[in-house]
């Protein structure tokens, strides 16, 4: 599978799904690994998931949203940060 496109924008780290226009993901990396706040995209642009990472780990509060953007599941992830 090829990598998805990404760039560095104020920080942030954001890659983009197969057509190369839609964001996929968009968080901060640090020595190579995801830290604090992070969110992930559908194809159509619309929110799936968000939640923060703390030295690359899941933590605290992580929400998946329905297709209007409507939070629908919540689920906790380690320690909170």
């Amino acid at each position: 599978m090829p990598e998805k496109k990404t760039e560095i924008i104020g920080g942030y780290t954001i890659k983009y799904h197969a057509n190369g226009a839609t964001r996929w993901s968009k968080g901060k990396i640090l020595d190579g690994e995801p830290e604090g706040y992070w969110e992930w995209y559908r194809v159509d642009g619309t929110l799936k998931r968000s939640g923060h990472f703390e030295a690359g780990e899941p933590v605290g509060e992580w929400i998946t949203y329905d297709r209007d953007g409507e939070p629908y599941k919540t689920t906790q992830r380690g320690r909170r940060p």
